[in-house]
């Protein structure tokens, strides 16, 4: 196979010089840009008004890489969206056409049975959304990229930064990936050599388990003396119901069926147009080898609460993500030479709460003052970028990852099992009986499919898919077309398998190829090896992939590695 970064002859990169590159069009990404242009323009104003010493930054090149092929299309979330970081960043948001699908008039906390449902007399603190946005994200990342651009910020969609660029251990840009290779790597008749953006200073806001800043963490050593970083998985559905039956504005989260050897739980949005959101997560930390959250999900609507909510209804939307869960003890160190990093790649998600949206933005903004700081002093150094962990500190970045910074660790051990410590936790500020909890690799936790439901295994009642109808209930491929997710086919694998022979010679007999089931987008398959009788060959579907990351996170071998596609490829999510 031809080597990936290998240019025909003659064939050379182009360079471009820009003073502050954030990679990632996400809500993190977008708002460092934002608030660094609106601190500039303060810092220009205060050095003409005489009111700081300095020299005015002048015509600063500010650039969004964004994989996607355009802002949007990979962003993917619940999401209930707390405004905290928006009336910071943007006053007049609503006047300025935010798309808020509806504001969260009520909410409720439901415990299914396996039949039965049963209401909480009082809704948890933790679950208080009234008065919070219901948004699609990726409506609400396209409005604030075009904010962006109406600030003359440069947002380059369908550029996946594919290395880091380094002067020692000093990060001086990033490489984009090339595009018009084919399976072998061989340039195609269409081949564009990727960039080489050189940068006085790079912010890292690739999302969740992000390839470029999970390189740099390996490099740089980020994570050495944290907890080990942990995630959850999450799908979820939009579902059209007849003109006239939904109420926007309701929340509601439901906890038990349909997971039972796995933490989870789940959450029903209910938004103008007469749509209901369905989302089921999952915790990646779990034994379970058959955990298939595309399964549990299609389950969940077959219980009498929910069917009941949504019979009538179509689904017509459908995605998947995984995201981070370790919280305050699982983030790296933040800043560097030349860099930092904001929001999910730096583990910012409050997970108690299912909120990191808000999270996400206040960290990019931090970084766009710290950002704006470098420009004026011209001083990139880690001297200067260390104030960024500084603001992070005196936040309500911290304040709020703190107050929950065991609670994943908690829930792990059971529901049940968990609840007094928990409510140890709320009375004690989140430290409970033991501070610091540690977690375990999500890959290590898997265990064998005998020891975790006997020799039946997948042929037990409960780990089958409910009959498929095309219209409530999805095969999982059938979901996967509702993404609109497309690669090009004559396009390099980008998920690499280090060794197949271990998943035809133990993980296929021993654990079942949980690859097969934890991932949302039928991209793993195990077909008869035509080399080895009775025995079985992974088959990777990459072009199915909707970049949620799970398989880089969860195959219990950690034998897969998930590295960037060409920029453009992936999902198309418009309504998510």
């Amino acid at each position: 196979m031809a080597e990936l970064d290998q240019l025909p002859e003659g064939v050379t990169r182009e360079t471009m010089d820009v003073d502050v590159l954030i990679v990632g069009g996400g809500a993190a990404g977008l708002s460092c840009a934002l608030q660094l242009h609106k601190q500039i323009e303060t810092h220009n104003q205060d050095v003409a008004a005489g009111k700081k010493k300095g020299s005015a930054i002048q015509d600063p090149m500010i650039v969004v890489l964004e994989k996607g092929s355009e802002v949007g299309a990979h962003s993917f979330s619940g999401a209930v969206l707390n405004p905290s970081a928006l009336k910071e960043l943007i006053p007049d948001y609503r006047e300025q056409g935010c798309p808020i699908d509806a504001d969260v008039k009520k909410d409720a906390v439901y415990y299914l049975g396996d039949e039965s449902s049963f209401k909480l007399p009082i809704t948890p603190p933790p679950f208080h959304n009234v008065g919070k946005h219901i948004i699609s994200l990726s409506k609400f990342n396209r409005w604030l990229a075009s904010q962006c651009e109406a600030k003359g910020i440069n947002i380059f969609p369908g550029f996946a930064a594919v290395e880091v660029l380094y002067e020692g251990n000093k990060v001086v840009g990033v490489r984009t990936g090339d595009k018009g290779r084919d399976k072998e790597g061989k340039p195609k008749p269409n081949f564009e050599p990727g960039l080489i953006l050189k940068s006085k200073l790079v912010v890292f806001c690739d999302g969740t388990r992000g390839s470029l800043f999970k390189s740099i963490s390996h490099k740089l050593n980020l994570r050495a003396g944290r907890n080990e970083e942990v995630f959850e998985e999450g799908v979820k559905e939009i579902i059209q119901m007849p003109a006239g039956t939904v109420e926007p504005g309701q929340v509601i989260h439901t906890m038990g069926f349909p997971l039972k050897k796995s933490i989870g739980g789940t959450f029903i949005y209910t938004i103008p147009g007469d749509k209901i959101i369905l989302g089921l997560v999952a915790y990646l930390d779990t034994k379970d080898p058959l955990l298939d959250p595309h399964r549990e999900l299609q389950k969940l609507k077959t219980h009498p609460f929910i069917y009941n909510m949504i019979k009538g209804g179509k689904v017509i939307a459908y995605g998947g993500k995984t995201l981070p869960a370790g919280g305050w003890y699982s983030r790296p160190k933040l800043y560097g030479d030349g860099w930092m990093v904001c929001g999910d790649s730096a583990s910012f998600v409050d997970v108690q709460k299912l909120k990191g949206i808000h999270l996400a933005m206040k960290s990019g903004m931090l970084a766009g003052e710290v950002a704006a700081e470098a420009l004026a002093s011209q001083d990139f150094s880690e001297a200067v970028t260390k104030s960024y962990e500084t603001k992070i500190e005196a936040s309500y970045v911290k304040k709020e990852l703190y107050r929950v910074r065991n609670f994943h660790q908690t829930l792990s051990m059971g529901f049940v099992e968990s609840l007094p410590l928990i409510a140890l936790q709320e009375i004690t500020g989140g430290r409970g009986l033991f501070d610091r909890m540690k977690v375990h690799k999500d890959a290590n936790t898997t265990e064998k499919v005998v020891e975790m439901w006997g020799p039946e295994g997948l042929s037990l009642k409960e780990n089958q898919l409910p009959p498929a109808d095309g219209v409530l209930f999805f095969d999982k491929l059938s979901s996967v077309y509702l993404t609109g997710t497309m690669h090009d086919e004559n396009s390099p694998n980008h998920l690499l398998l280090r060794d197949g022979d271990i998943c035809r010679t133990v993980c296929e007999p021993q654990y079942k190829s949980p690859c097969n089931l934890f991932c949302p987008a039928s991209v793993y398959e195990m077909v008869p090896s035509k080399k080895y009788k009775a025995e079985y060959d992974l088959q990777i579907n990459y072009t199915n992939c909707i970049h949620c990351k799970t398989c880089d996170i969860k195959c219990p071998f950690e034998n897969i590695e998930w590295t960037v596609p060409e920029g453009g490829g992936g999902p198309k999510y418009t309504e998510t």
